[in-house]
C-alpha cells in the first residue's frame, strides 16, 4: 500500500475511533476539539492543530467564544474554519436564550449565568446589553445597548426606560463585560446601576441585578449586595 493510501487509512480509521469515543463519552477536550475540526478539515490530520490551539487559548470553551479574527490569524484556522467555530458558539448561545423565553428567568440560575458567559466570552471590547424580562421574570428581549472601548462603554439610562415602557417590562437584568480578566464592579459600574435603578423604580420596574462578565466569572450587583 502506498504511503498516501496508508495515512488516508489511518486518518479514516482514526477519526471513526474519535465518532465511537464521542458516543461512549470517553472524549478529552484536545479530542473534542480534533473530532469537531475533522468535519470542516477533512484531509489533514487535525489533532496538532487542535492541540495547539488549546495552548494558545486555554480551553476548548476560550476557543469556541474567541473571536474571529483572532482564530482566523492562527496559523492553520482559515475562514471557513473559524465560521464553523464561531457557528457552533452561536448555537451555543442561541439554546441557552431559548430556554429564558419559555421559563421564569431565575428558575434555574446557571442557565442564565452560562448564556451570559457565552455572550460576552471573547469579546474585546465593552458591550452593554439589557434583558427585559415579563412579569413572569421571563426574557423578553435582549438588546445590544452599546459597544465601546477596551475598558468603557456608553450607557442611556432615558433609552432604557423607553424600551422597557415599549415591551410592557416588569424588570431588567443590565449585563455588561470587562475585557481585562477578573476585574468586578466599578465605581461607575455601580453608578450606573443606581442611576437606571432610581429611573426605573420611579414607573415601577425593577432592576433584578447587574452582572459584569470577566475572565469566565459572572459577578453579580445583587449577590454582591451593591442593588440596595
Amino acid at each position: 500500500m502506498k504511503t498516501k493510501e496508508k495515512d488516508l487509512s489511518f486518518r479514516t480509521g482514526h477519526r471513526e475511533r474519535l465518532r465511537q469515543k464521542f458516543l461512549d463519552d470517553k472524549l478529552a477536550d484536545y479530542e473534542l476539539l480534533e473530532l469537531l475540526l475533522s468535519f470542516v478539515i477533512p484531509r489533514r490530520d487535525v489533532r496538532p492543530l487542535a492541540r495547539a490551539l488549546i495552548d494558545k487559548f486555554g480551553s476548548v470553551y476560550q476557543v469556541i467564544t474567541a473571536p474571529a479574527e483572532s482564530l482566523m490569524s492562527f496559523n492553520g484556522v482559515g475562514r471557513n474554519v473559524a465560521i464553523f467555530i464561531k457557528a457552533i458558539h452561536k448555537i451555543m448561545i442561541a439554546g441557552y436564550k431559548s430556554n429564558l423565553d419559555k421559563v421564569t428567568i431565575f428558575h434555574n440560575e446557571k442557565v442564565l449565568t452560562n448564556y451570559c458567559l457565552l455572550l460576552m466570552g471573547g469579546k474585546t471590547k465593552e458591550e452593554i446589553h439589557v434583558l427585559y424580562l415579563d412579569n413572569n421574570n421571563r426574557l423578553l428581549a435582549d438588546d445590544l445597548h452599546s459597544v465601546g472601548t477596551v475598558d468603557w462603554a456608553a450607557a442611556y439610562p432615558r433609552e432604557i426606560l423607553k424600551r422597557a415602557l415599549e415591551l410592557n417590562a416588569k424588570s431588567i437584568v443590565l449585563l455588561h463585560n470587562h475585557p481585562t480578566p477578573n476585574t468586578s464592579f466599578s465605581t461607575e459600574d455601580i453608578r450606573l446601576t443606581e442611576q437606571v435603578r432610581d429611573l426605573l423604580s420611579a414607573v415601577g420596574i425593577e432592576v433584578y441585578d447587574h452582572y459584569v462578565v470577566s475572565g469566565g466569572i459572572v459577578y453579580s450587583a445583587r449577590n454582591m449586595f451593591l442593588l440596595k
